[in-house]
């Protein structure tokens, strides 16, 4: 049987998955025709139904839950590992409104939680992750909302961070910050479903089987090539939560919905 299977080419995600598409695990007749794309895109991607399986941001699975159900695996979910919203200079966080800031995408979380956060600030431009650095350096942006690997790099760039958006949530909820999970589509059979999951847990146990060694698969993908960055990126997103999910991360999960439909 051959499903669709989308993810994003940062390391948390190709060290889950690595495994699983480059045949590693017995994969039980399964194939998988694999997508590499910017979450933002495959978030778009799931309100047209266009993959079987997708990582999606949390915000975004819960625009599609009539189409998709998370599964318990692949999950990136976490204490500190939030986005931090950055800026070229210190400014007080009440100015924040006033702000054009860059974000990674409407239907991140991380556009959700910046919202949560502040409210009150609608100026904002969406543009890939990757981008969002070099936007507020060159003033295109006032500040900007960074995910992934870009935590790591911002000092090294002369910017500063205004506030962490994941400590915010943690103060105000106790929860961990649920960032992005797996979804596959509903109509799938349950006994694949199923064994989707499972396969997803064996890929990332067979991953941790190699760490800390890279794969050239990992880097090959990877936006920041430092192996340091790498590994630094994989431990802060990849954890207990990815293996499964458990009730703490779906109360996480639950969480957000509500805070989500609060913010309308």
């Amino acid at each position: 049987m051959n499903l669709s299977l989308g993810f994003s080419p940062c390391p948390n995600d190709t060290f889950i998955f690595d495994a699983l598409v480059n045949g590693a695990i017995d994969t039980a007749g399964l194939r998988f025709d694999t997508r590499l794309e910017d979450v933002e895109t495959l978030n778009q991607w799931a309100v047209q139904g266009k993959l079987d399986i997708t990582k999606l941001s949390f915000a975004a699975g819960l625009k599609v839950s009539d189409k998709y159900e998370l599964l318990n695996s692949g999950s990136a979910l976490g204490r500190g590992c939030g986005p931090l919203l950055i800026a070229r200079e210190a400014v007080p966080l009440e100015k924040v409104k006033d702000l054009k800031i860059a974000i990674p995408g409407a239907f991140t979380t991380a556009n959700l939680l910046f919202s949560i956060a502040f409210p009150e600030a609608h100026n904002k431009q969406v543009m890939l992750f990757s981008d969002i650095e070099q936007a507020v350096l060159s003033g295109e942006a006032d500040a900007g909302v960074i995910i992934h690997e870009n935590r790591f790099t911002y000092q090294q760039k002369g910017l500063v961070k205004l506030t962490d958006l994941g400590e915010f949530w943690e103060m105000h909820t106790g929860q961990p910050i649920p960032l992005g999970g797996i979804f596959i589509k509903k109509d799938i059979a349950a006994d694949i479903r199923a064994k989707v999951d499972r396969l997803i847990h064996e890929s990332l146990q067979h991953a941790y089987t190699q760490y800390p060694t890279l794969s050239p698969y990992v880097k090959s993908h990877a936006q920041e090539m430092d192996e340091n960055v790498m590994r630094k990126h994989i431990d802060l997103y990849v954890n207990e939560f990815s293996l499964d999910l458990g009730e703490k991360g779906k109360e996480a999960v639950e969480k957000l919905k509500e805070m989500a439909a609060k913010q309308g």
